[in-house]
C-alpha cells in the first residue's frame, strides 16, 4: 500500500510543479490541445460514418424480418463507437507525447534542473528521438491492443466481466500509460524500452498509484489536456528516484512533493551520467 501512495505521491507532485511554475504549464499544454482537436474531429467523423460502416459491413442481415436488422446493426453501430472511444482513451497519451516531444523533452529536462542532481542527455537528435518515441509507442500500444481485445471479450462473461475485468482494465491501463510518460525521462537517460518494463515491473504497485488514477481522470478529454504537462513532470519525478540519477551529490536527495519514500534502487545499465542539455525547443519565453 505504501508503494501505492507513492506513486499518487509523484502525480501530486507533478502537478505541483507546474503550477509552481505556470509558464510551464501553458507550454505544456499546447500538444494536447492540438491532440484533442484531432481527437475529436475523428470521433465525430466515427459517429457520422459508424451507421454506414456497419450496413457495409452486413449486407446478409438485409433479408432479415423487421426489426431484427435495425437491432442487430443499432449494436454493432455502438459497438464501433465505443471500440473507437475506447482506442482514443488508449492512444491519446501516445499521440500527444508524439506531438509533443520536443516540448515534453524540455519540460522534463527544467524539471530535473530545478530539483538538482544529474540534468542527462540522450545524445540523439531530435528527430532520432521521435523515430524511437514512435517506434516504442507502436510497441506498447501493440501490447494494449492485446490486452484490450481479451478484456473486451472476457467483459461478456456474467457478473465477472462487469466487475473484475473492468478494474483490470484500468490496473492494464494505467500501468501502460505511465510507461509512455516515463519514457520522456527514461529515454534521455538512455534506458530502451525492455530496461524500462522490467523498471517498471519490479515496482508494480508503484507504478499503479500513480497511472491508474491518471487513467480515470484522461476520461475526460478536457482534464487529460490539463493534466499532461504535470504527468509529465510527475513522471519525471518518478524516473529520477527509480534511476536514482535524481539524487545530489552526497545520495541524501529525495522526491519534491512528499514523495521521499518512493524512492527506488539503483539506475540500470546504460542510464547516462551527463550532464548536458537534452533536445528540444527550450524554455519557453519569459511571460
Amino acid at each position: 500500500m505504501s508503494d501505492l501512495a507513492g506513486g499518487f505521491r509523484y502525480l501530486l507532485a507533478g502537478q505541483r510543479w507546474v503550477l509552481r511554475h505556470g509558464r510551464w504549464l501553458g507550454f505544456g499544454l499546447l500538444p494536447g490541445l492540438v491532440s484533442l482537436v484531432l481527437y475529436a474531429a475523428a470521433l465525430v467523423g466515427l459517429g457520422y460514418g459508424a451507421d454506414d460502416l456497419t450496413a457495409w459491413a452486413t449486407p446478409f442481415a438485409d433479408d432479415w424480418a423487421a426489426p431484427w436488422p435495425g437491432i442487430f446493426r443499432g449494436f454493432l453501430t455502438g459497438l464501433v463507437f465505443c471500440l473507437g472511444l475506447f482506442l482514443a482513451v488508449i492512444t491519446f497519451t501516445a499521440v500527444t507525447l508524439l506531438i509533443g516531444q520536443p516540448f515534453y523533452e524540455s519540460l522534463s529536462e527544467q524539471v530535473d534542473r530545478s530539483e538538482g542532481g544529474e540534468v542527462p542527455e540522450s545524445g540523439l537528435t531530435l528527430w532520432q528521438e521521435l523515430w524511437i518515441s514512435a517506434r516504442d509507442s507502436v510497441k506498447v500500444l501493440g501490447r494494449v491492443l492485446l490486452y484490450g481485445i481479451l478484456l473486451f471479450a472476457l467483459g461478456f462473461l456474467p457478473v465477472i466481466g462487469q466487475t473484475v475485468v473492468p478494474v483490470v482494465g484500468f490496473c492494464v491501463s494505467g500501468y501502460f500509460l505511465t510507461q509512455e510518460l516515463t519514457a520522456v525521462a527514461l529515454q534521455r537517460r538512455r534506458v530502451d524500452l525492455a530496461e524500462r518494463l522490467a523498471l517498471l515491473r519490479s515496482r508494480r504497485m508503484l507504478v499503479l498509484g500513480f497511472g491508474v488514477p491518471l487513467v480515470l481522470a484522461f476520461l475526460v478529454p478536457l482534464v487529460a489536456v490539463f493534466l499532461m504537462p504535470g504527468a509529465v513532470a510527475g513522471a519525471t519525478l518518478m524516473a529520477r528516484d527509480l534511476t536514482g540519477t535524481g539524487r545530489p551529490d552526497d545520495g541524501a536527495g529525495a522526491a519534491p512533493g512528499g514523495a521521499s519514500d518512493a524512492v527506488a534502487g539503483g539506475a540500470p545499465a546504460g542510464t547516462s551520467t551527463q550532464a548536458a542539455p537534452a533536445q528540444g525547443f527550450g524554455p519557453p519565453p519569459a511571460y
